[in-house]
């Protein structure tokens, strides 16, 4: 794959898709874990459901979602591109970030935080982070880029491709600003999931067995760090960390008797990825007002091998989706160039290569007029943010309830 081939596939083409098989590091049999959302009455519970897959209608988990994959290939960006210890894969991409060190309020100091990039904030470039920080005294949306990157729409993407272009990848929406929301939508242009296949559940009694043996008839009352037994009322001490606490969710037929689950084993997992090149192709990229097919052109094709760039430093990151769930490859796998006829025709990619095609298209792109930036957009937190997060703190400090969901 190089850059020519590249720009005609993005200009041409429908889609690259890659289809990687996976396996437990543990091997054959070892269960993984997937992750749990809250099912009837909060009790935790798997994603289950049937797919069509090589014909055939298999029982399948999920193991890591669209989102969760999006950032943690962002991750991967960030990890082995832009802070890689190698200064050979060591590769700049623009973004935006707010630096909390230094920031104080009162005694509670802020500077462990350190800088919160748009590769790692839920809502990328426009994240509530950002839009509650400011620019050399004035708040970020109030400023010249933060005018710009909030009149960005799919017809004008110019000032998100220089100042975050993976919000572009992997979708991102001005969802906090005027109107109720009706800012303006990227959707993903590459969407990237991992299912189990051929599942199991498995099963297992108790989370935490507690060495004091505290029984659950006892009654506390106050917070976890200040709290007394009580004769009546109060609380289960399992909920200031005491006593066995048992995992318990409903059976899959829906009826009311709890079992004990924890787990799944697997066949194997399907790995599926896909790059939407009509999704890039209906970004327009002017520059001080003026259109240019050609700088269209570079700037989508920098896009797709952003989006390639992604794909391949997750793969030398690795599968460790959680604690218990470590995927490995069975054997590579090809990236597929697909036709809108369908057609397929296949190339082999790696990280190294993939550094050396994104390289390539950010050199053209700059030709073509592009922006980018050498350094990130640095912003600092606005007193209102720092205050709310100190306070954050001090209540957590004090035993008092934890973050909303």
């Amino acid at each position: 794959m190089d850059l020519q081939k590249l720009n005609e596939i993005v200009r041409t083409r429908a889609a690259i898709r890659r289809i990687q098989r996976l396996v437990p590091a543990g091997g054959p049999g070892d269960k993984v874990f997937p992750p749990t959302y809250p099912g009837e009455r909060n009790a935790p519970v798997h994603v289950f459901e049937e797919r069509h897959i090589d014909g055939e209608v298999r029982r399948c988990v999920l193991l890591d979602s669209v989102q969760s994959q999006a950032n943690r290939m962002e991750l991967a960006l960030l990890e082995r591109v832009i802070r890689a210890g190698d200064p050979q894969h060591r590769t700049h991409i623009p973004h935006i970030l707010t630096d909390f060190t230094g920031a104080r309020d009162g005694d509670v100091d802020l500077s462990d935080i350190g800088e919160i990039t748009s590769l790692e904030a839920p809502h990328r470039v426009f994240d509530a982070i950002f839009r509650d920080s400011e620019l050399c005294g004035t708040a970020f949306w109030e400023s010249e880029p933060g005018k710009r990157l909030v009149a960005a729409k799919p017809a004008n993407a110019t000032a998100i491709f220089e100042l975050s272009p993976t919000a572009l990848v992997f979708g991102c929406w001005f969802s906090t600003g005027e109107g109720g929301g009706l800012g303006a939508k990227f959707p993903r242009a590459l969407v990237s999931e991992i299912i189990g296949v051929d599942v199991a559940p498995g099963r297992r009694a108790a989370i935490r067995v507690d060495p004091l043996n505290i029984r659950s008839q006892v009654r506390v009352a106050g917070t976890p760090t200040n709290w007394q037994p009580v004769d009546q009322g109060g609380r289960s001490p399992s909920e200031i960390g005491h006593s066995n606490i048992i995992a318990r969710i409903q059976q899959e037929d829906g009826t009311k008797r709890s079992i004990w689950m924890q787990g799944v084993t697997i066949d194997h997992a399907r790995h599926v990825t896909v790059l939407s090149l009509p999704t890039l192709r209906r970004l327009r990229f002017p520059v001080d007002g003026k259109t240019s097919p050609d700088r269209d052109d570079a700037a989508r094709t920098l896009l797709a091998a952003l989006a390639l760039l992604a794909v391949t430093a997750q793969d030398r990151e690795g599968y460790n989706l959680r604690s218990r769930c470590d995927l490995v490859g069975d054997g590579a796998t090809a990236f597929e160039i697909l036709g809108h006829d369908g057609t397929a025709e296949t190339f082999a990619l790696k990280l190294d290569g993939a550094l050396e095609l994104f390289r390539a298209a950010v050199k053209r792109a700059e030709k073509a007029g592009l922006p980018w930036p050498e350094k990130p957009l640095r912003l600092r937190p606005r007193e209102p943010l720092v205050q709310i997060v100190a306070e954050s703190r001090r209540r957590a400090l004090a035993g008092e309830a934890p973050a909303e969901d």
